[in-house]
């Protein structure tokens, strides 16, 4: 992978670890195993490990578009998540929880990071094209 590739796959990475912490920083002590009143900790320690987890393939270096569309994703989903929760009182939300503020931000960034790693990965990384599953097992796809 070029430079570009390897800058962009460091940002995606740096951007799927800190909304993971965000997140956490804000779900672990609104966790509670009595009837619950709001699952919102649960998703997001459930999208916090799964963003480490897509964190951790990337730095590695799986770069695999289904990869990076799981990141991008999942960063998605919390973006949108938070205003369809909120409602018309998104603003006063986001002003309230500065955490909220900066793990929209993060977000951005990440998302906007994982579309351009979905775009550098090779799509011959995702398997055999039909073309050449024609080829191999014998048929006319000469």
């Amino acid at each position: 992978m070029d430079r570009v590739g390897r800058a962009v796959s460091h940002l995606a990475v740096q951007a799927a670890v800190v909304t993971a912490v965000l997140h956490l920083l804000w779900a672990l002590p609104r966790l509670s195993w009595v009837p619950i009143g709001d699952s919102r900790p649960f998703i997001f320690v459930a999208a916090a490990l799964l963003l480490m987890t897509v964190a951790v393939a990337i730095f590695r270096g799986y770069h695999y578009r289904r990869l990076s569309t799981l990141g991008g994703g999942t960063l998605t989903a919390l973006v949108v998540g938070y205003p369809l929760y909120h409602g018309s009182t998104t603003a006063d939300a986001l002003a309230g929880e500065p955490l909220a503020m900066a793990a929209l931000l993060t977000e951005a960034v990440g998302i906007g990071a994982f579309c351009g790693l979905y775009y550098l990965s090779h799509p011959a990384r995702q398997g055999p094209t039909a073309a050449d599953t024609g080829k191999r097992s014998g048929g006319d796809a000469e």
